[in-house]
């Protein structure tokens, strides 16, 4: 069963307000995403079905800078309402984009206005001008007309795939090691990708000071969860709707036929890097049948 990857991202004008405010701003684009996904999806006019997913809280980009976003894992489905069928997505990617969008940035935007009433939010030094609820509307107003995004990504093939996204971008925080070049002169050195220049992979030197300052603006509160499960896949419902899941998914996998997959049905998992073309796995072979035939190769080899 293939998965659906989307990605809920707040504009850059709040990232203030969430530095000084990390618990409540992010449990907050937890919630609004989660609620996001759930309402649409409960839409008869979109799928009519209760979902399952998890969501994961990313606070950084390529360059370390703070970019507060939420990455969610979906099975392309749900359970019908009354829990007697697997209802099948109607729309490429799943669910409206567009809808997605506006409806989230309703959501968040009501739960900032409600802290905001309950005197939840701190608002001292940069943010002192909030204070005042004038000041804070006006705020609002302004966000409300910037570009909400949430970025559908094209869907897992399958359960390995997701296994594969788990293992990257799970259990890291802003940086992983390999990404790391060198040391010296109290300056570090770093790869990371421009998406803004077509993803182009380069280099990025920083002070020390720069560097840790960047790093230190993903630590999280103490005892903050970044990893929650929503719908049937929450941890009170789990246990009773997961097998619901797997018994109609496998039902359905022996009454209906394996439609053949076009171009039309969904776009490639792996793409040639110099052509753009769709990769199609041939074989699968283990690290020692590769050295064994690496080894065969270089037997024919003339190394005189």
């Amino acid at each position: 069963m293939p998965y659906v990857h989307l990605v809920f991202t707040i504009p850059h004008t709040l990232a203030p307000l969430a530095l000084h405010n990390k618990k409540r701003l992010y449990d907050l684009l937890f919630r609004a995403s989660a609620e996001t996904l759930l309402e649409i999806a409960t839409d008869p006019k979109h799928l009519g079905a209760e979902i399952g997913f998890f969501s994961v809280l990313h606070t950084w980009g390529q360059n370390l800078m703070h970019h507060p976003h939420i990455h969610c894992v979906i099975p392309a489905g749900g359970l019908s309402l009354n829990y007697k069928n697997w209802i099948h997505p109607r729309y490429r990617f799943f669910l409206p984009r567009g809808v997605l969008a506006d409806v989230f940035r309703g959501k968040f935007l009501d739960g900032l206005k409600q802290a905001f009433r309950r005197g939840e939010l701190s608002l001292t030094g940069e943010l002192q001008f909030l204070a005042g609820e004038k000041a804070f509307r006006a705020f609002l107003r302004t966000v409300h007309r910037h570009r909400w995004v949430v970025d559908v990504k094209p869907p897992f093939g399958g359960p390995e795939y997701v296994l594969k996204y788990l293992a990257h971008y799970t259990h890291r925080v802003a940086i992983s090691n390999q990404r790391l070049v060198s040391l010296a002169e109290r300056k570090v050195t770093f790869r990371w990708k421009d998406y803004r220049d077509a993803g182009k992979h380069k280099l990025m030197t920083l002070t020390v000071d720069e560097f840790l300052r960047r790093f230190l603006l993903h630590t999280l509160p103490r005892g903050f969860i970044r990893i929650r499960f929503f719908g049937f896949m929450a941890n009170r419902r789990r246990a009773n709707l997961l097998p619901i899941c797997k018994n109609l998914l496998a039902v359905n996998s022996q009454q209906l036929p394996t439609p053949e997959i076009t171009q039309t049905d969904k776009p490639p998992t792996w793409l040639c890097p110099l052509c753009g073309g769709p990769m199609v796995v041939i074989q699968r072979l283990t690290a020692e049948q590769i050295f064994a035939e690496f080894l065969k190769q270089t037997k024919h080899v003339d190394t005189s």
